[in-house]
């Protein structure tokens, strides 16, 4: 491992920021001076960066959790690796493999596991190929992809689009979105949220200075291509020799939001895992932004207890 230091994070107050190089990718991390509770890595989803989570990840270092907000490879200000026909460097297996890699070297081989959106999906498939690393999980606003994709309706394609865009052959989607990223990025965002004022103007510009980085857009279509592909041909042989999740599981989604909407979210994951708790919550898709309050409420006593199971 090899470690850059880059300052003071502007956005997670109290965190620094380092570049860690785990061979064969480096990630931008920010991290919090210490703790001596249960580690918290903290996985932001499609268009976020790490800063998404700067109204949490502050709260969870003040209540004694050492926490970590990598940029999952491909995103923020992390490696773009060069994909390949399958897309399997964009498959979560290997965005799971960096974040247990990072979570070792920094000296955590245990740790919980909080994901939002493609983070979400990060954290299922490493409570999946890792299960001695993830002592909980909690997923935000997501069902599991193949139960997404097995149930598509006209409703999902409609409100989801992007799924089904983002994975045409490059450059198709490339080139569209490269047309003006801005326009298609707010326009993204503002179907997301359904709070006034969320993301901020400054949360927009940080993402969208990443999103028109080089191979930046490139980048995230290979990550949808990868889960519509590869993905799934790991969650059926998943499902073929039914294995399934024995972390605690924490089911988190926006009442207003698109998951909300459109699934038995508790349903959805008590078919891949063992122990499954929920909560709606009243916000749209971007809960750590929109509800920071209400996600603490329930992500800090869901950490709390994993010293007593």
């Amino acid at each position: 491992m090899t470690i850059t230091e880059r300052g003071p994070s502007p956005f997670l107050a109290g965190f620094t920021l380092a570049d860690i190089g785990l061979g064969d990718v480096t990630l931008r991390v920010a991290r919090s001076p210490g703790g001596s509770g249960l580690p918290v890595l903290l996985l932001h989803g499609h268009p976020q960066t790490h800063a998404t989570w700067h109204a949490v990840a502050p709260a969870l270092a003040a209540a004694g959790h050492p926490v970590f907000a990598p940029d999952l490879r491909g995103y923020g200000d992390s490696d773009r690796p060069v994909s390949d026909d399958a897309h399997a460097p964009y498959s979560k297996r290997a965005m799971a493999a960096d974040a247990v890699a990072l979570m070792r070297a920094c000296g955590h081989p245990r740790f919980a596991v909080v994901g939002h959106d493609r983070g979400g999906r990060v954290a299922h498939r490493m409570a999946l190929d890792h299960p001695e690393a993830v002592d909980r999980l909690a997923v935000l606003d997501i069902a599991p992809t193949l139960t997404m994709y097995e149930t598509t309706d006209r409703a999902f394609a409609t409100r989801y689009f992007w799924w089904f865009f983002l994975i045409q052959p490059a450059p198709l989607p490339e080139r569209m979105i490269g047309a003006d990223p801005e326009a298609y990025l707010r326009h993204h965002l503002a179907g997301q949220s359904r709070t006034r004022g969320v993301p901020s103007e400054a949360m927009v510009q940080e993402y969208l200075r990443c999103y028109r980085a080089p191979g930046g857009i490139h980048a995230i279509c290979e990550d949808y291509r990868a889960a519509a592909g590869i993905d799934l041909d790991h969650d059926r042989a998943d499902a073929a020799a039914g294995r399934r999740v024995t972390a605690p599981l924490l089911a988190l989604w926006g009442g207003l939001s698109t998951v909300g909407a459109l699934y038995d979210v508790t349903a959805t994951w008590r078919a891949k895992a063992d122990a499954v708790t929920g909560q709606a919550l009243p916000c749209g898709h971007l809960l750590q932004e929109e509800a920071p309050g209400a996600v603490l409420e329930h992500l800090l006593p869901f950490l709390r207890r994993a010293a007593r199971d």
